[in-house]
């Protein structure tokens, strides 16, 4: 309510609502958090007045008697990837339109920032997605015994998990290299706590040498441009003549690193990332990649842990050629 001032010295309540209007909070209480128990002309002012005098509904207050605080919590491994912004955009949405409020946090790819975060949003979230999810399986299983959960980027058996279909593309993208003439090829993977580095390594160990091409692990790496730079002396080390990184930012800190070295691209390296981000066609030459449709699960895993949704069928990735790639020895 307002001081002598006209300030407002504290939050409105609904004893400030029940005082102005001449009505008993019980009366107040129900208008607002039960539409339709109330005299309509009755609810209608006490609304208006709620309106008036800047009250606002405290989700956790809403929480003690239905048990639901109209909040979904959305945990990132990395907020400053790119790959991230549409999904983000997307999750947001979903939830707005549904008359619900999102709380974005971020793990920085420690699993044990992760559990912490999860646990201190427990109490006032009704439910989590979590995006590639650095946690172990049974630590993301316990979680969702406490609250609905869906994880994307990610497979756990037990649990609701939206994940794009990668063969498609990687599959596509190593035939690109192959009919290129290459022969050998180099992967750079991501965390080691990252289900889809696992992945994306593992079908490229297989599906790499029933096209010609022999192939070599290198990391785990930081997935940032930083951690692709450091990788250049074990790409130059391996022989390989192609890259496949784990993302498109190591790939683009692999291309400075070859840059800076002296190194051509495509001429002694080609280089293909995964994701498409946004900038990812943004360097000379631009960095050929995986394109994979993860933006489009942001609304779809909110609509999943809200019920609004059966599952949807598996989005496939795509390999995007571009400048990075050229057949082995090519350009100065």
């Amino acid at each position: 309510m307002a001081d002598a001032d006209g300030g407002r010295t504290s939050p409105t309540t609904i004893y400030d609502i029940a005082r102005e209007l001449g009505v008993s909070p019980s009366t107040v209480s129900r208008a607002l958090h039960k539409p339709g128990r109330t005299n309509a002309k009755t609810e209608a002012r006490i609304r208006a007045t709620a309106e008036a005098l800047g009250y606002r509904i405290n989700p956790l207050a809403r929480a003690l008697p239905t048990g639901r605080t109209g909040t979904l919590g959305l945990i990132l491994s990395d907020i400053t990837n790119p790959v991230w912004f549409d999904l983000i955009r997307g999750a947001e949405r979903v939830t707005a339109e549904h008359g619900r409020t999102l709380v974005l946090a971020e793990s920085q790819e420690s699993p044990e920032l992760e559990r912490h975060t999860a646990e201190r949003l427990v109490p006032s979230v009704d439910g989590f997605v979590l995006v590639a999810s650095r946690l172990p399986d049974a630590e993301i299983r316990a979680l969702a015994g406490r609250k609905p959960l869906v994880v994307v980027n990610r497979r756990v058996s037990g649990v609701d998990c939206l994940v794009p279909d990668v063969a498609p593309g990687l599959r596509a993208a190593l035939d690109h290299l192959a009919a290129a003439g290459h022969r050998s090829l180099a992967f750079l993977s991501g965390p080691a706590t990252s289900w889809m580095s696992r992945t994306r390594w593992d079908i490229a160990l297989d599906e790499a040498p029933a096209r010609g091409l022999s192939i070599v692990e290198i990391g785990p790496g930081a997935p940032t441009t930083a951690g692709g730079a450091a990788a250049l002396r074990r790409v130059l080390a391996s022989g390989a003549s192609a890259v496949l990184a784990y993302n498109d930012l190591m790939a683009i800190g692999l291309l400075r690193a070859c840059r800076d070295a002296g190194v051509a691209v495509p001429g002694r390296l080609s280089i293909i990332g995964f994701d498409d981000i946004f900038g990812s066609d943004f360097t000379s030459p631009p960095i050929a990649t995986i394109r994979s449709p993860v933006g489009a699960l942001g609304g779809d895993a909110v609509r999943r842990l809200i019920g609004a949704q059966d599952a949807p069928p598996p989005l496939a990735t795509e390999f995007v050629p571009r400048g990075s790639t050229a057949p082995p020895g090519y350009g100065p």
